[in-house]
């Protein structure tokens, strides 16, 4: 997949639909971070959500428990959302695989070409430079550019 272009709605769509489980890596407990927010509002929304963080005595998060790595997960996982910078994406990108991960997700800024390609050779979809809970809500908030300001 040609990375530099938009994704489809389809594609996006098609990935929030089927993925039940996200591990969020770099979850934040801080309330005034992004990766907050959009732990909140997917969890909210119905995702089973994993935040992965490796902060020592970081025990939980929203009350959901936060996992030190991405392979202390012992369960399936279909989705790993990376909330990290681009230059960590590819060791994210390698851990997913080890755990059979379906989906790679990097957020916003989030870009790594070659992990891109490393996931999507060993079956992952992949979205880079995007935020899930913008995509979860884009249908409903289309904007309407005809309008006169």
């Amino acid at each position: 997949m040609d990375h530099t272009q938009p994704y489809t709605e389809a594609y996006l769509q098609g990935i929030l639909k089927s993925v039940k489980t996200i591990a969020m890596v770099g979850a934040s407990p801080d309330k005034t971070k992004f990766s907050y927010g959009v732990l909140r509002v997917l969890s909210e929304t119905g995702y089973d959500m994993i935040p992965v963080n490796p902060r020592p005595g970081l025990k939980e998060i929203r009350g959901m428990k936060v996992y030190p790595a991405l392979n202390a997960i012992k369960r399936p996982v279909d989705m790993v959302e990376v909330f990290r910078k681009s230059e960590d994406l590819m060791s994210i990108t390698e851990e997913a695989i080890t755990i059979g991960a379906k989906v790679l997700w990097g957020q916003i800024g989030v870009v790594d070409f070659e992990a891109a390609k490393l996931a999507e050779e060993a079956g992952m979809q992949v979205v880079m430079n995007r935020c899930p809970k913008i995509e979860l809500f884009r249908p409903f908030w289309k904007p309407k550019l005809h309008l006169s300001i």
